[in-house]
């Protein structure tokens, strides 16, 4: 489903994204991001599932303390598989994004907040307008702690009246997360403008918007508090434009 948006999309907008035609083929001598430069002590790693990777991977790495997220596949028994193989929905595995993070600047509850605030946790058969089960939301635990933590958060979001559905989002432990091609990691900043058009058709957003619309205590800025107390405040649009380059 998501390569007949992109492809659909690309007819739309003809010339302006010619340039990125290549971008989702693979280079033969690209090497694989694997995050082992992060194996600090004082870093911490959780994984997440919750649909097209580009998108949880755009949405964790602009919370304060993620060092990196890497998207990638788990999930299933495949050993080292490739995009093409996840995609057909027959290995097991899911997209996912590893995020490596610091714990003294962002907590594992808050990372299970953002988590919860980007996905559609009642939908058991994809996510949004990508379907199948290497599409389903899931989280998981790389130990104990985080498997009571999880299992906490998603029962704090089942009693919290979010949604009328049941909560259908897993809890797994983690067996192997395997990286994605480097073509697929950071594609949001490699590729911005077919990025950009394949989250406005995804329905990821206006769900979201909707959802978090209609709780009492949502507010026009959205915020995220560390551990040390202090908040941070996403940007306004015209700050973001202010910041980006022409590029993105």
């Amino acid at each position: 489903m998501k390569k007949i948006i992109l492809v659909g999309l690309t007819i739309l907008i003809g010339c302006v994204l010619l340039g990125f035609q290549n971008s989702k083929v693979p280079q033969q001598n690209e090497q694989v991001r694997t995050g082992e430069e992060y194996h600090q002590d004082n870093l911490k790693r959780a994984t997440f599932a919750g649909g097209c990777f580009w998108c949880t991977e755009s949405d964790y790495e602009k919370i304060p303390g993620v060092i990196e997220a890497i998207s990638g596949y788990t999930g299933g028994p495949e050993k080292n598989p490739t995009y093409n193989q996840v995609s057909s929905g027959t290995t097991g595995h899911a997209e996912a994004v590893q995020v490596i993070y610091d714990p003294t600047v962002v907590s594992y509850d808050q990372l299970l907040d953002a988590y919860w605030r980007h996905v559609n946790p009642t939908d058991g058969d994809g996510q949004f307008v990508d379907r199948g089960s290497q599409y389903r939301s899931a989280i998981f635990y790389h130990n104990d702690k985080q498997r009571l933590l999880a299992e906490q958060s998603k029962e704090k979001l089942a009693q919290s009246g979010r949604f009328d559905k049941p909560i259908v989002t897993k809890i797994i432990k983690l067996d192997q997360f395997y990286p994605a091609e480097e073509y697929h990691q950071d594609y949001h900043k490699k590729n911005p403008l077919r990025y950009k058009f394949y989250r406005a058709g995804s329905g990821r957003d206006q769900f979201i918007k909707r959802v978090l619309a209609n709780e009492p205590s949502a507010g026009k800025k959205e915020m995220t508090r560390s551990s040390a107390g202090t908040m941070y405040s996403k940007p306004s649009d015209e700050k973001l434009k202010q910041q980006l380059s022409p590029l993105q």
